[in-house]
């Protein structure tokens, strides 16, 4: 019979089986559940994640720059690629929340997905070692380093709405904060970004202005994309 414990293990999406299972349970607690959350195994997992993408750009680009490497990884790390691989492992109906930040939707959230990677990086490390670590998560990349085009990692969500607009002599976008929410130490932003050749606007939302900026540029491109 199987295990009712959600932990036990881990999982086959996952691709790690827990000797610990307690270090899964807390990479996926949310501190608005208590205590015992995942922010220090958060931390951890930032510096392993950067290491391990770093180290499978550094031997599949050997003639590229520090400056294309550099770039290539925060694509790759960025908030809505982790959030992406949280999505497709399923972990948000993982997560352990408090009442108020499930509510709220907290388990969908772009960071809160995202710190859950790499917290759950950081439980895979500590309960199995780096080549285990490297083993499991570096399939979650696979998909996301194929699609880099070698050495040039593709240009940011605003950059390429803002030639597409430049190219075709239409005005600029226009971005603007529409709420901001969370704690001090967990703000969630949500920008629009609105174009008037065509009337249109798309919104987004990210752990800084910045990114939910960026995260509204990409809806609208891809609103763009679509009408054509």
């Amino acid at each position: 019979m199987a295990a009712s414990n959600p932990f036990s293990g881990g999982g086959d999406r996952i691709g790690h089986r827990f000797a610990d299972p307690a270090l899964l349970e807390r990479a996926l607690t949310h501190r608005s559940a208590g205590p015992k959350h995942n922010e220090r195994l958060e931390f951890l997992g930032d510096g392993v994640v950067n290491l391990l993408v770093a180290e499978a750009l550094f031997a599949r680009w050997p003639k590229a720059d520090e400056g294309a490497l550099t770039r290539a990884r925060a694509e790759l790390v960025r908030e809505a690629s982790l959030a992406a691989i949280a999505r497709r492992l399923d972990l948000g109906p993982r997560l352990v929340m408090g009442p108020g930040e499930m509510k709220s939707g907290g388990h969908r959230r772009d960071s809160i997905l995202a710190d859950a990677v790499e917290a759950v990086v950081a439980a895979i490390y500590l309960d199995a070692g780096f080549e285990a670590c490297r083993t499991a998560v570096l399939p979650w990349f696979e998909e996301a380093l194929a699609a880099l085009p070698v050495g040039k990692p593709g240009k940011d969500a605003k950059t390429r709405l803002q030639e597409w607009l430049q190219a075709r002599q239409r005005p600029l976008p226009v971005y603007e904060l529409v709420d901001e929410s969370g704690d001090e130490h967990a703000k969630v932003f949500r920008a629009r970004c609105s174009i008037v050749e065509p009337v249109l606007s798309a919104e987004g939302e990210g752990s800084s202005r910045r990114n939910a900026e960026q995260a509204a540029a990409a809806a609208l491109l891809e609103s763009l994309a679509a009408d054509r």
